[in-house]
């Protein structure tokens, strides 16, 4: 599975010729994680080194801490990386008054890093319970590492749905713009009455279309609005609807504690997906706009342009005519079979929707739970295309999973037939086959983008608790084991990593992996009321948060150092470059990245672009293990935000909020029973 800029073409553009990659995508499969880039928020001192090393030996030291600040009661852990072992040395926890509050020894070496940095220490802060702020004193190697926050309240959760959702909210197109740091006006407007065109021919494994121009073969629907997909503008049914369902799986789990914006951006979201999905015709549309033009150089794509999104409505040139007027594509032909990973995501959103509306609106639920059992009932289970069907071109998003799709449409569907009095039972058969099937040979992703899976297990838990039926192919016991299968997959990543990071460092997509393992590991707490995989989330959360080998944070926004040169048009354009306060605040990126991917280097800037680099960070010298991180505009490899992997700390946000009751108001906390399932 890659999903990743797949090729590079000239833009040329104003006389000047720049190496553009185009396929914005990221690459995944493996799991993966790390964080990001740099020695920020953390003290950087030579000193003399201590007991194990050298006395006239120089110390080159940093400590990686949680920069968005530690549970008090949670396991805490910091990490410090040097020239030479400094084990046997003592470290102080100190407050801001400079009063020592916590003593330690540096543990034995875990390894090196890198040639630069030999030593890998885990500390052990877990004994600092009181409120406050701290920082950690290596005194004999003159290594201390930056403030960070001890707090026993749960708003660091709630930082990560409220920021995440600002992000998503800055993400949308059309008309209807939310208000939010960053200035820009509607955008694309004439996706209102875009012309719909028969798939085009493309190179291989690229996104460079080889046709001389595209073919109209329907019509024109309206498609205005909905979510930009990543740091482009293109918009794309696969992970707009992964991105609804989680939006709606979270104001589920936070019930009446849901923020407003949190549920008003799930029902906006919802209101595009209405517009892809034709009930009327059997038509699911799958994508608006193409990324790259075609070889022939007759037009241009979405990646060929660096502008912000309201230019391509006044924007006349011939070449730019399918970006100033956008082409839309069709999953399949009116009424025909559709990919089934498209129909379980799609199908999971109108029928999480339809739950939501069922106690205030019927008939609104009753129309979205239709559209959901219309949908379904067009999955390809039968003969699945080859490849499934994500997006043009395929590598952009190469799924290769669909059953834990369709259980979770399944198990969404069968829950909100059952809210609405409407009967659900062979539904809940459909999601326990899928769901046997799917365990039977599990793969070894993890919950993101591409595997929902565990989203679908907690799912159809809740269904098997709620709706009346016959005995089926799966029970709880089975759902609760899978769920901790994966879990123990990150489990040991963690361990085998210097840092913790619960997923592969050299490949895409590791905060979105890294995020889904704290949901998944609070999904399973609620489900069993079985915490043993608490201290786990909370390594995570650290090592997302400042503690990995870069000490930057994955979401912009959050900590005293987060990515500043996101590759992101209207973050470049109309932000600041230097972590100000006009940030896309809650965009998650990437995150680290395999060194293999940047062989060829960034390119040159592309014509627009305002150059921000980062620089001065020199993050290159905590590169390590084969794993780079690059806080660069042109970095799209480790620096570009997307709505999945936003989501992805959204949704970890609210599940650990709702495993945590005692942390919530009282007239909250009966909903937040330990072990309740997601529909109580």
């Amino acid at each position: 599975m890659t999903r990743r800029r797949v090729s590079t073409r000239g833009a040329e553009r104003d006389g000047s010729v720049v190496a553009t990659p185009t396929a914005r995508r990221r690459a995944v499969r493996r799991l993966t994680g790390a964080v990001l880039a740099c020695g920020l928020g953390v003290g950087l001192t030579p000193a003399v080194a201590g007991a194990s090393a050298s006395a006239s030996a120089a110390v080159d030291g940093v400590v990686r801490v949680n920069q968005q600040g530690y549970l008090a009661g949670e396991r805490k852990t910091a990490t410090l990386m040097s020239s030479h072992a400094l084990s046997g040395q003592g470290f102080v926890v100190e407050d801001r008054s400079g009063r020592v509050r916590l003593r330690g020894t540096v543990p034995a070496s875990d390894g090196a890093w890198n040639s630069r940095y030999r030593a890998v220490q885990r500390l052990d802060l877990t004994a600092l319970r009181s409120p406050g702020t701290y920082r950690v004193v290596v005194r004999g190697a003159g290594v201390t590492s930056g403030w960070f926050p001890v707090t026993r309240s749960d708003d660091v959760f709630r930082e990560l749905v409220t920021k995440g959702v600002a992000f998503d909210r800055l993400q949308r197109d059309g008309d209807d713009l939310a208000r939010t740091v960053l200035p820009r006006s509607a955008s694309h407007l004439t996706d209102r009455s875009a012309q719909v065109y028969a798939w085009p021919d493309m190179e291989e494994d690229s996104d460079v279309i080889t046709d001389h121009d595209l073919t109209p073969s329907g019509g024109t629907v309206d498609v205005e609005g909905g979510w930009f997909d990543a740091g482009d503008y293109l918009k794309f049914t696969h992970s707009a609807a992964y991105a609804d369902v989680v939006l709606y799986t979270s104001s589920e789990l936070l019930g009446s504690a849901a923020p407003a914006a949190l549920r008003q951006e799930a029902r906006y979201g919802l209101g595009w997906l209405s517009k892809m999905w034709d009930d009327r015709h059997g038509v699911l549309y799958l994508q608006v706009g193409i990324g790259s033009g075609n070889e022939d150089g007759t037009f241009y794509g979405d990646h060929d342009l660096f502008r912000l999104p309201q230019a391509d409505d006044t924007d006349t040139s011939p070449l730019d005519r399918y970006v100033s007027h956008r082409p839309v594509f069709a999953a399949n032909r009116a009424g025909q079979k559709i990919s089934p990973n498209l129909v379980g995501r799609v199908g999971a959103a109108f029928a999480l929707a339809a739950q939501a509306d069922a106690r205030t609106d019927r008939p609104r639920a009753l129309r979205e739970l239709k559209k959901a059992q219309d949908l379904y009932a067009l999955a390809a289970v039968d003969d699945p295309p080859t490849p499934l069907v994500t997006a043009l071109p395929n590598a952009f998003y190469p799924e290769d999973t669909w059953r834990d799709d369709m259980q979770l449409g399944a198990a969404q569907i069968a829950v909100a037939a059952q809210r609405l009095g409407k009967p659900g039972g062979a539904y809940v058969a459909d999601a326990a086959r899928f769901a046997k099937e799917r365990i039977a040979a599990p793969g070894d992703d993890t919950l993101n983008l591409y595997d929902v899976g565990a989203l679908a297990d907690v799912a159809l838990a809740d269904a098997l608790r709620t709706v009346p039926g016959r005995t089926v192919a799966v029970d709880r016991a089975d759902l609760t084991a899978d769920l901790r299968r994966q879990l123990r997959l990150g489990v040991r990543a963690s361990h085998e990593d210097l840092f913790g990071a619960p997923v592969d460092i050299d490949q895409f997509d590791a905060n979105s992996h890294a995020f889904g393992f704290i949901t998944t590991a609070a999904l399973y707490q609620r489900l069993t009321g079985d915490t043993r995989y608490a201290g786990f989330a909370s390594d995570v959360r650290t090592w997302l948060m400042g503690g990995d080998p870069w000490g930057v944070t994955a979401m912009v926004g959050v900590g005293t150092r987060f990515p500043q040169c996101i590759q992101h048009q209207v973050a470049n354009l109309a932000g600041s470059l230097t972590g100000g306060r006009d940030v896309a605040v809650g965009a998650v990126v990437n995150g680290p990245n395999g060194a293999d991917n940047f062989d060829g280097g960034l390119g040159g800037f592309q014509d627009g672009m305002r150059r921000c680099t980062s620089a001065s960070d020199h993050l290159d010298r905590f590169d390590g293990k084969g794993s780079r991180f690059v806080d660069d505009v042109r970095s799209w490899q480790t620096d570009e935000p997307a709505l999945d992997m936003t989501g992805a700390a959204i949704l970890a946000g609210a599940s650990s909020l709702a495993a945590a009751p005692r942390t919530v108001p009282w007239w909250v906390r009966p909903w937040f029973r330990p072990g309740a399932a997601l529909g109580s």
